[in-house]
């Protein structure tokens, strides 16, 4: 038996790091955009997935420059159905059990009736999906770092008000290199009072530090990327020892410059120093890959075995916020996977 041909979207995994309009189908994006006239950059169209980088301010404009394009052609409350319902199925067809899906409610609030319409549309829309698709769900709101700490208190009381009722999590995403870590910390506090899930973005952009920093003024329970810690001993053994999860997205990293390729992607040095992990698509619809492509490329990039791409999808999986009965059954699920034949 060749332990490395057993299916990937067979594997059952949790999918942790997915941004909301990133998620949308490439087809879905041209369909909405022709249907209301809206033009599309050719990175959009026919140069899709379109080339980036952020190794410098300039690229990370371009790359944010064409996610509000996208953003742009969610126009009703059936777009934003729509949007969800097709997350879901994309990621049950990759051999998700459940979803976290991450959003920016402010940045969606001038169009759907402000942060509290827009947050009551999206939980509705996962409901719906869940139970239709049939995939566990839940929502992590974020704040911006590029705007006000103020806005991110706001946030955070919202996402507060919405703990237990289909929000698991508060996030801090968008560019490292802007603001201040620590002045989100005020934010961070609120939402660890209401018992959410602490997850932002550190360590990709910016390196170590920002994981650092990450961990101590915000209290982290996940950190979106977290990649580079593998570059500081002492903070990867720390995020070890406290059970920080990192929600690595490799094809994202290798796209916005990270790293050269995705043999550079450092997962198993993670892996070795006995991190938890959980990969994660990001931004499908600007990188052009989804959950199981995130799988494959670092099966073929790092030659691993089945029994490790196992472990990674129960690391996905004890890292989620799906209640206990629901993680212990998907690890079972993982268990046979492992136990088949291949073909």
């Amino acid at each position: 038996m060749n332990g490395n041909h057993r299916s990937i979207e067979a594997l059952p995994k949790a999918h942790l790091h997915l941004h909301f309009t990133g998620s949308m189908r490439h087809q879905t994006l041209l369909e909405l955009a022709e249907r209301d006239g809206h033009h599309l950059p050719d990175a959009l169209v026919e140069d899709w997935p379109p080339q980036l980088s952020a190794a410098d301010e300039k690229g990370w404009f371009r790359f944010q420059r064409l996610y509000d394009v996208a953003r742009s052609v969610l126009r009703t409350e059936d777009d934003v159905r729509r949007l969800v319902r097709e997350a879901a199925e994309d990621d049950k067809r990759d051999g998700s059990r459940w979803l976290e899906i991450q959003v920016d409610p402010s940045g969606y609030a001038a169009r759907f009736g402000g942060v509290t319409a827009f947050t009551d549309l999206v939980l509705d829309a996962v409901r719906e999906s869940s139970r239709d698709v049939g995939i566990g769900m839940a929502v992590v709101i974020a704040a911006n770092r590029t705007r006000h700490p103020l806005d991110a208190r706001t946030l955070a009381r919202l996402a507060g008000q919405y703990a237990g009722r289909g929000v698991v999590g508060f996030g801090l995403s968008n560019d490292e290199r802007r603001g201040s870590t620590r002045d989100f910390a005020p934010a961070f506090r609120i939402a660890e009072r209401a018992g959410l899930l602490l997850a932002p973005h550190g360590g990709e952009l910016l390196g170590p530090d920002s994981a650092r920093l990450c961990v101590e003024e915000l209290h982290a329970d996940r950190l979106g990327h977290g990649i580079r810690a593998a570059e500081d001993p002492d903070l990867l053994d720390l995020i070890v020892a406290r059970e920080i999860a990192l929600e690595v997205c490799p094809v994202s990293n290798v796209a916005l410059g990270v790293y050269s390729d995705l043999s550079s992607v450092p997962l198993p040095e993670l892996m070795a120093a006995g991190a938890t992990i959980a990969l994660g698509a990001d931004d499908p619809l600007l990188f052009g890959s989804r959950l199981a492509g995130q799988y494959a490329t670092m099966r073929a990039a790092h030659d691993l075995t089945d029994g490790q791409l196992a472990d990674l999808a129960r690391s996905s999986v004890r890292a989620s916020r799906a209640p206990e009965a629901d993680k212990s059954s998907v690890l079972h699920e993982i268990d046979d996977w492992l136990g088949t034949m291949t073909p």
